[in-house]
């Protein structure tokens, strides 16, 4: 019977709970200060594989092309026979290729030692399952505490969300988000659309375009991360590896989502501006109602068009003479309506409920 090889376990590092612990250092403490260490370590050490390829990749493209120009320049040297200036751009691309081939062969070198470093690694509990920079599971957040832990979010790192969103090129994004990778997650990412939001209803159209891009910058990395099954903190450099590449597919969807999201902004804007106009002219509704509750506005634009003249000109006669005109249920009904939005106030004197007639003559 063959016998299983174990050997492949002898380098598995399987706790935080090292034997090496201080007195003076809470114990806890100090096993997630080693364990964050030991996962930036990770991400470096990945990024720096990243890297290796991206950098290969582009020797090598770089490579193909200067080997076409060769080629190229060799057949028109075969065609139009000696040429000083031809020579010289010949000679000077096959330096090029020359030095390329050393660069190419010094990459795939480095990527070699690389991957060998890398199966040298240790195990631990991060690596010697899939998801290697999943996160934690936690209990289920009340919906309270999501909102307040959101607010204390923001207040502490509000401003530093805001900074990230006026950032315009690449590597700056990548060194701030290096700086600040506790900003790579959701309520980063939900707090820079309402800041969109807000420059949009403010008219600052550009600054809403800024901001909605590193959005979509920060929505690209949290959907790697899912993609992946990874902590978005151990993959957003590889989103920028990726996007700086010039991988047109992959920029094309990033600008596709961008557009939506700016036609989503500008939506939205629109919707909480006719919402507050929509407020605020309810509000200035009810501080005109009149004693019995009534708008005053519409009373008057349902009144006939006489009793509506006798209040423009603000002519008790007129006003009387109007009313005399009315069927008496008629006016009785136009005259109650008036007082109840304030339009109409009867003698102090009078009894509101008695004959409107009388008060409106002692007026």
């Amino acid at each position: 019977m063959s016998g299983v090889d174990y050997s492949v376990w002898d380098h598995i590092y399987v706790s935080d709970d090292e034997d090496a612990t201080c007195p003076f250092v809470d114990t806890p403490s100090l096993f997630r200060m080693r364990h964050r260490s030991r996962l930036e370590k990770m991400v470096d050490f990945q990024q720096r594989g990243e890297d290796l390829e991206t950098n290969f990749a582009e020797c090598r493209r770089l490579l193909e092309e200067a080997q076409g120009r060769l080629a190229y320049l060799e057949e028109r040297m075969r065609e139009g026979g000696e040429d000083k200036e031809r020579e010289a751009e010949l000679k000077k691309v096959q330096a090029e290729i020359k030095k390329l081939k050393q660069d190419e062969e010094s990459f795939e070198k480095l990527l070699e030692e690389h991957r060998k470093e890398e199966k040298k690694l240790p195990w631990n509990v991060d690596t010697i399952s899939k998801d290697g920079f999943s996160k934690p599971l936690s209990k289920e957040e009340t919906g309270e505490e999501k909102v307040e832990n959101h607010k204390n979010f923001l207040r502490k790192y509000g401003e530093k969300i805001k900074h990230f969103g006026m950032l315009r090129r690449w590597d700056d994004s990548q060194q701030y988000l290096s700086d600040h990778p506790h900003l790579v997650c959701e309520e980063t990412a939900n707090y820079l659309v309402v800041i969109c939001i807000e420059y949009e209803i403010d008219e600052k159209h550009a600054l809403m375009e800024q901001v909605a891009h590193q959005a979509i910058v920060m929505q690209f990395i949290l959907d790697l991360a899912r993609t992946l099954k990874v902590d978005p903190r151990g993959c957003f450099r590889q989103f920028f590896s990726k996007i700086k590449t010039l991988d047109k597919p992959y920029q094309d969807a990033f600008e596709h989502e961008l557009e939506m999201l700016k036609e989503r902004v500008r939506s939205s804007a629109q919707t909480r501006m006719e919402k507050t106009v929509k407020e605020l002219e309810e509000e200035e509704i009810q501080k005109r109602l009149g004693p019995r509750g009534l708008d005053p506005v519409e009373v008057y634009e349902s009144l006939p068009k006489e009793l509506k003249r006798s209040f423009d000109e603000k002519n008790i006669q007129m006003l009387q003479d109007a009313m005399s005109k009315l069927d008496p249920e008629e006016g009785k009904y136009h005259l109650q309506r008036c007082i109840d939005s304030g339009l109409w106030v009867p003698d102090s004197r009078g009894d509101e409920d008695g004959d409107e007639d009388g008060d409106e003559e002692e007026d």
